[in-house]
């Protein structure tokens, strides 16, 4: 998983000089009573009216329901949280929580090695290179981004959360486990006074600031977390905003019954993860339980067990009392589309109060991209949920999608009201409406050497090493949005089991993609005048490239997992099976005169366990196929 170090886009300056200029225009806090103070709330919207550069700081060490590292004692979650001067006179909050395991540093990891031999273990020639975990060698800056800088002033505290086995917390890391759940709960629990906590000295303190009302955010695996909490039906969080966040871990590590990498992990796993961020200062107690993580995750058979059950919050989904305001990237290869796709019909089948943006960049954190915008509907999200202010944020359209120009195309659902179901056949001309001739065509696998963007090239032109399938130029715009399901009969003879199908949009074409800025020029800020209530961020950059085709969306089978995610059934060299897998979900426009095309393949080379190679798989066209849900 991308680190967040690594992707935190919104960095605060220091306001040090605006502060102190500011200063005799600091805005009292609006009061009530004996001059107790309150917040300023102005047309249903809290405005700012606190200090940031006033702000209390505070360390509590909250303990938990669970005992990770198996010492005897509760695991312990480190928070440190800032709130406004005013919560010492009597002022109440609510407060906005960012989990994470990441803030306290990490490690240098070795990744498995993914060639293997042809009795599928690993090649001993190809061992796990050492990889740094990027942006986990450091410890974060406490308070780097902007939730401070914009909600403090606006009556909120924001708090920082150590996960267990990280930064000044006990227990262990799991990369998703159940102990991590109720580390990152125990923090919503002690606002509500119903877990115990002491301060740095070990005295015991208690949270009479506080509302109780909690939101949880974050990106990456912070965005992840989120979701596992509210998956426990905790009392007092209220709204939670998981950008880029996992859903299912297996999703993440495995596919199809297969091991597959995130985007630009290969060979990363639960293990190595959970030693990257392995930061607590007892750098042994935690060894056994790593351990059983190496054992336990299976990267033999990818087959779905008791230990990614564990790590599935999809199950959970009925018991969250949060709205959810979900975020994730079209182009987010990292914690790929799968994971929004499924949660957001999750909430739906449970009527959970949602909304969600999905953007066209990768694993990015939003706030660049659209920041005005951004800022008003997350301070519109908290205000209605943590301060029960009637501002609407229920009544707008819930689903926001940006589209290639940059612009964001709002509507009900997504998929998008009227998207049907277009099957087009494997056929020997091409992608065909109809079933054509049946005739069997193979490919040799050479993905152990060969990476996809290779492979998908110039489909017009014989490749031994795959099999490309296009229509002819679109006569108008195809917007595809849900979720592309392949099914081919196929056979295989060899030593790798995969079957990977490739969307593809070919067509000379200007395609706009995230990039980063150096100059000032791009530095976008934010502020009401208010000491400590200004940042800034660099709006991301976009450059433009011609590009000769894009890979939409991609799909993995392990066909030993034909039947059955949890069970592997023998693959007989030679002999045709009817396989149907699903890929990634995306929303994308083909536009006119461009060609669609879907690309079959063996072993992914990023992607995908990688053996030798040679494996031979043959396809019959006319009974083979694809079905988009599509749209114009």
């Amino acid at each position: 998983m991308a680190r967040p170090t690594a992707l935190r886009t919104a960095r605060r300056l220091g306001v040090t000089a605006l502060a102190a200029s500011l200063l005799a225009a600091l805005p009292a806090p609006v009061a009530h009573g004996d001059d107790e103070p309150a917040l300023k709330i102005v047309g249903n919207r809290t405005e700012p009216a606190f200090s940031r550069a006033d702000a209390v700081s505070q360390l509590v060490d909250v303990e938990t329901e669970a005992d990770s590292d198996h010492d005897g004692r509760r695991d312990t979650v480190r928070m440190r949280i800032l709130r406004p001067k005013e919560t010492d006179a009597g002022l109440r909050v609510a407060t906005i929580i960012e989990a994470s395991p990441y803030w306290g540093g990490g490690n240098d990891v070795p990744f498995h090695p993914v060639d293997l031999d042809e009795d599928g273990l690993p090649d001993g020639r190809r061992l796990g290179d050492r990889t740094r975990l990027p942006g986990l060698i450091g410890p974060s800056v406490p308070f780097s981004g902007y939730t401070d800088n914009y909600f403090l002033p606006r009556g909120y505290a924001v708090a920082q959360v150590d996960s267990l086995g990280t930064g000044d917390s006990t227990g262990c890391p799991t990369s998703g486990g159940r102990n991590e759940t109720l580390g990152a709960k125990a923090a919503v629990d002690w606002l509500n006074g119903r877990a115990r906590g002491w301060d740095p000295a070990g005295r015991p303190v208690g949270a009479a600031w506080s509302t109780g009302n909690a939101a949880m955010m974050g990106i990456s695996y912070n965005g992840t977390l989120p979701t596992a909490v509210a998956g426990t039906g905790v009392r007092g969080l209220k709204a939670i905003v998981p950008i880029s966040g996992i859903s299912s871990w297996y999703d993440y590590y495995r596919s199809g019954g297969g091991v597959v990498a995130p985007g630009g992990f290969q060979g990363e796993d639960t293990d190595v993860l959970a030693k990257g961020v392995y930061s607590r200062t007892d750098r042994e107690i935690c060894r056994p339980v790593l351990d059983r993580l190496t054992a336990e995750q299976d990267r033999v058979t990818g087959d779905w067990s008791r230990f990614w059950a564990e790590r599935d919050y999809l199950r959970d989904v009925g018991r969250i009392r949060a709205g959810v305001f979900a975020v994730h990237g079209g182009n987010d290869w990292n914690v790929k589309t799968q994971h929004f796709g499924q949660l957001w019909q999750a909430l739906k089948k449970h009527d959970v109060p949602r909304k969600m943006w999905l953007h066209q960049a990768g694993h990015i954190n939003p706030m660049p991209l659209r920041m005005e915008e951004w800022l008003r509907q997350l301070h519109q999200w908290f205000d209605y949920w943590l301060y029960d202010l009637d501002n609407g944020a229920l009544d707008e359209p819930p689903v926001e999608v940006e589209q290639a120009d940059f612009s964001w195309r709002r509507q009900s659902d997504w998929p998008a009201r009227g998207t049907r179901d277009l099957t087009l056949r494997l056929g020997v001309r091409g992608l065909e409406a109809l079933p054509g001739a049946q005739v069997k065509q193979s490919l040799t696998d050479a993905g152990r050497t060969l990476p996809a963007e290779t492979l998908v090239a110039d489909p017009d032109s014989a490749d031994p090493h795959r099999l490309a399938y296009t229509t002819g130029p679109l006569a108008s715009d195809l917007r595809v949005n849900g979720v592309p399901e392949v099914s081919v009969r196929a056979s295989l003879d060899g030593t790798s089991p995969y079957v990977t199908a490739l969307l593809v949009d070919y067509g000379l074409d200007t395609r706009a993609t995230a990039g980063t800025v150096a100059d000032t020029s791009q530095l976008v800020c934010y502020g009401e005048g208010i000491p400590g209530d200004t940042g800034c961020a660099y709006r991301t950059a976009h450059r433009t490239e011609r590009t000769d085709f894009k890979i939409v969306s991609r799909g993995w089978l392990d066909a030993r997992n034909r039947h059955s995610l949890s069970r592997e059934d023998r693959v007989v060299e030679g002999r045709e099976y009817r396989l149907k897998w699903s890929m990634q979900p995306q929303d994308h426009v083909f536009k006119k005169g461009h060609r669609l095309g879907v690309v079959l393949i063996s072993t992914d080379h990023d992607y995908t366990l990688r053996y030798q190679a040679g494996t031979r798989m043959t396809v019959r066209t006319g009974v083979s196929s694809i079905t988009l849900p599509v749209t114009r």
